[in-house]
């Protein structure tokens, strides 16, 4: 299968990316930070030399990128599986938080994901097949403290999902909405929660590398993940 990966130089994109080289599939990349994205590519190329990966460098806050990346990606032919993963966190309340912030969570959260998968779909379409899997958060289904506009962003990327899904299922495309609760990456380095308490990026790969080799008749519509003594 050909599977694109946004954000995958790092974290749970970088492991979701490792899932599938593993297997042998021909992975297509992209991350806004080239450097990072240049080792993951090496790294992998490395680890898998039998599988196929292209990469580009693509900062998916800005239409134009994701529009362009998508063109690139489908010169290589039509996706079978679409890992919405790029976007990051900015802490804060609504009340006082930094002027612009929805727009700039919105814009890597929510638009990254639209776009991209707009430029996909007339093909994805067409050929009447594929799997989709949007990386939403716990943050999507419940409210906190220091959530502010992340957590917006990450409720609208919900919503897209429900809408993808009903408005898809017909066309022998499938919908996965994932929802990680604490994940070790880089952002918890330094935290001082110890790694044994959080999950780790791996085991999201795992269960969105299960949820795509499942009959075409079957779909997981959402992944709900919590580290097993709960949220933080």
């Amino acid at each position: 299968m050909q599977v694109l990966i946004t954000g995958a130089s790092q974290g749970i994109g970088y492991a979701i990316a490792e899932a599938f080289a593993k297997a042998g599939h021909t992975l297509l990349l992209c991350s806004k930070t080239e450097a990072r994205l240049k080792s993951a590519t090496e790294q992998l190329q490395v680890k898998y030399p039998a599988t196929t990966i292209h990469s580009k460098v693509a900062d998916l806050s800005m239409q134009e990128d994701c529009q362009s990346f998508g063109l690139w990606c489908l010169g290589f032919g039509t996706p079978s599986i679409l890992i919405n993963n790029a976007g990051f966190f900015l802490p804060g309340n609504i009340m006082d938080e930094e002027e612009g912030q929805l727009a700039t969570q919105i814009a890597a959260n929510l638009y990254s994901a639209y776009h991209v998968t707009r430029a996909l779909l007339p093909a994805m379409i067409q050929k009447g097949t594929g799997h989709i899997f949007n990386i939403c958060s716990i943050a999507s289904l419940q409210a906190y403290p220091q959530g502010g506009s992340y957590s917006i962003s990450k409720f609208a990327l919900d919503g897209f999902s429900k809408n993808l899904r009903v408005e898809l299922k017909d066309k022998g495309i499938k919908v996965t909405g994932v929802y990680p609760g604490a994940t070790y990456t880089n952002s918890w380095a330094g935290s001082g929660v110890e790694t044994s308490r959080i999950m780790e990026a791996e085991d999201i790969a795992k269960m969105i590398y299960a949820a795509a080799h499942l009959s075409p008749q079957a779909v997981v519509e959402d992944i709900v993940m919590r580290p097993q003594l709960g949220d933080l």
